[in-house]
């Protein structure tokens, strides 16, 4: 069992950064690929970003050049560094963990339960 804790979310204006954490219980962090998904209101959940155990990435291409996962498994955490923001990127960010290093959101085993990220314009 892996419990998932997000932090790091807030108001920002248009153009600024802000950094996402996911803390995860357990000794097995390093077992598990992380992603990262957002949700704005209205719309359905979508991929950000993943990292493998490996530290492999992947982003979906609206984040590509702007946002970085990485992970710290001395910490048991990863994160997600967004650095110029858009009015489009306002969501609730959500972090998953699975075995598998996947981009469909249907296959995640475990969620934190997400943080708000609102960015105004």
């Amino acid at each position: 069992q892996v419990q998932l804790v997000e932090s790091g979310g807030g108001l920002v204006q248009a153009g600024g950064s802000l950094r996402l954490s996911c803390a995860a219980s357990g000794r097995t962090f390093n077992r598990y690929a992380m992603g990262w998904f957002r949700q704005a209101p209205g719309k359905e959940r979508e991929f950000v970003a993943v990292i493998s155990r490996s530290g492999d990435s992947a982003y979906t291409g609206s984040v590509m050049g702007r946002f970085t996962i990485s992970r710290d498994n001395a910490k048991n955490t990863v994160y997600l560094q967004m650095n110029s923001l858009k009015p489009e990127d306002t969501a609730v960010y959500y972090c998953a963990a699975d075995e598998r290093a996947t981009t469909n959101s249907n296959f995640y085993t475990y969620w934190g339960q997400g943080t708000q990220v609102t960015v105004s314009s």
